[in-house]
């Protein structure tokens, strides 16, 4: 089974850009999301893991928060990418290789992972130095 080159892109427009599929679903909850977050992994965090599972730790390391709108993600032919370079912040100790990215729900915790994927070439992540993920990244549906 296989979802139309349609939904793959409706859905997809709806989770990172908020935009409804025409009588099938709407973003017109009463405080809907506006933000994700999109964390390092230090390995696949897996399909039944959530956003903390084997995250990165570095000093000053946190999630980014990007906008749930066209202006943070770009939405294409069922696949999405950043719309801008994804910096995290500058590293002042510890160490950690970021193998994987995250994307979802939370600022913090144990937050809803919605996708996670590979990072390639890894990162290795410590004292100066800035991980980034590019907008060539892309997430596809099929």
């Amino acid at each position: 089974m296989s979802k139309s080159n349609f939904l793959e892109n409706a859905i997809l427009a709806l989770l990172f850009n908020g935009t409804g599929i025409a009588n099938l679903a709407d973003d017109a909850e009463v405080a809907p999301l506006t933000t994700l977050y999109v964390s390092l992994h230090t390995s696949d965090p897996g399909e039944a893991g959530t956003q903390a599972t084997n995250e990165i730790a570095y000093t000053n390391y946190a999630r980014v928060a990007v906008a749930r709108t066209a202006a943070g993600w770009q939405v294409t032919g069922n696949a999405v990418s950043p719309a801008q370079n994804i910096d995290f912040p500058t590293g002042s100790g510890g160490t950690g290789t970021a193998s994987h990215f995250g994307i979802g729900l939370s600022q913090n915790g144990a937050g809803i992972l919605l996708y996670s994927g590979t990072i390639t070439p890894n990162i290795v992540c410590g004292n100066g130095i800035t991980p980034r993920l590019s907008t060539t990244g892309t997430i596809t549906e099929d």
